[in-house]
């Protein structure tokens, strides 16, 4: 077909049409052929990286390129509209390599969160505030081009609108901040567990972004708390407690006071049959009676003449030295038996200790064996462990007070 015999009107049309589908069929063929051809010899190649670029789509933004150099150089086909293509080309330049760049930045993002390093310096934070700044820069280079000004004119004119710009990005001003304190004063890293009960977080942290930090909770819900409210507020990590290799245990039993009582000959004998007391009270009852014999005291006229062992002490030295032997306490970590102010409830006999296993599962387990054998272990020492009377007790307490009365009445 001759174009020049057509009608100027009909000659640009099919020359716009001709520009236009030419600049589709060029992106469609890039994509549908060079591009798959490309994946295919990623997948069959043994390195990594490709691998990356193929994921973050690298091939596929470099795929646009074709159609714009399409529109660029094939404007001359349309005198009329040349200026016009070029400059709609020189436009779309732009957002075509803000998306080559960020995806760019994407393969980068994966690449280092490989590294060993990433999980104490994660850097997703700041590569989104680089996307952010590319998309910008992209979205003004295009306005410039567009209106044909320098970029300094608009950027000069932003000035006057900082305060508006400061109140739409507040949030985002104040995550970048808390990110810089964060991983500078590295506060938490990923894979950290951290506990902020204001936020019902507790659990491992298993995202770090720049708008927000996401803890998966130990029932496997996720949290998303923003990041620079993790700084206006408390949260506890405990990555301490888990690089000590020693997690602690801190727990009380409530002992009935009125079953706490000096020790007879009786209740020694039977202290004396226990392995772990033997050297105990072969060294307190030595110091005892050469304490009562210096002073001259005399221990048969009172009970509360001179020093005498109690059952709730040797209770406790017992519990010392059962943890002491225990294969999973740490012995260069503090280890103590202690009691608490008295209550109503009974007077609180606590454990302090540290478990060599930090994991939940052993430490729980750990745990509740220790106190298992103290709460088995009370009844050897005449000790009560003090609970809240239960219908069980008062039946049994009614069922003794029945059978006193008719013992009384035959």
């Amino acid at each position: 077909m001759n174009l020049k015999a057509l009608p100027p009107e009909i000659s640009m049309v099919l020359k716009l049409a001709a520009l236009l589908l030419g600049a589709l069929l060029t992106l469609w063929l890039t994509k549908r052929l060079l591009v798959t051809f490309i994946h295919r010899l990623a997948q069959k190649s043994r390195t990594h990286i490709d691998d990356l670029l193929v994921r973050h789509g690298i091939f596929s933004a470099l795929a646009y390129l074709a159609p714009v150099m399409v529109l660029y150089y094939g404007s001359r086909l349309v005198p009329e509209l040349a200026g016009f293509f070029k400059k709609a080309s020189e436009v779309l330049l732009a957002p075509v390599l803000a998306l080559l760049a960020t995806r760019g930045l994407s393969v980068l993002l994966e690449f280092y969160n490989q590294l060993p390093i990433a999980r104490k310096h994660p850097i997703r934070g700041y590569v989104q505030i680089l996307k952010f700044l590319v998309w910008v820069s992209a979205g003004i280079v295009a306005v410039c081009t567009l209106l044909e000004r320098s970029p300094w004119g608009i950027l000069s004119g932003l000035g006057a609108l900082s305060a508006i710009l400061l109140l739409i990005f507040r949030n985002t001003i104040l995550s970048f901040v808390a990110s810089l304190q964060i991983i500078g004063q590295d506060l938490i890293r990923i894979g950290d567990w951290i506990e902020a009960p204001q936020f019902g977080a507790d659990g491992e942290v298993i995202e770090m972004t720049l708008y927000n930090v996401l803890v998966q909770n130990w029932d496997k819900t996720i949290i998303s708390i923003p990041t620079y409210r993790l700084m206006e507020e408390s949260f506890k990590n405990w990555r301490g407690m888990e690089r000590s290799g020693g997690r602690r245990i801190k727990r009380h039993l409530l002992v009935d006071q009125s079953s706490v009582k000096f020790v007879d000959q009786k209740l020694l004998e039977r202290f004396k049959r226990i392995h772990l007391l033997q050297g105990y009270l072969e060294r307190k009852l030595k110091e005892i009676e050469e304490y009562n014999r210096r002073l001259g005291i005399d221990t048969q006229a009172s009970p509360l003449n001179g020093r005498r062992l109690t059952n709730l002490g040797t209770f406790r030295i017992y519990i010392e030295e059962y943890l002491k032997s225990h294969p999973l306490i740490r012995k260069d970590m503090t280890l103590m038996v202690r009691q608490l102010q008295p209550t109503a409830e009974g007077l609180p006999l606590e454990v302090y200790c540290f478990v060599a296993d930090t994991r939940w599962v052993p430490y729980e387990r750990v745990q509740a064996d220790i106190f298992d054998h103290i709460l088995a272990a009370a009844p050897e020492f005449d000790l009560r462990i003090f609970q809240k009377p239960t219908g069980h007790d008062l039946k049994e307490a009614l069922t003794d007070k029945c059978s006193t009365k008719r013992s009384s009445g035959n």
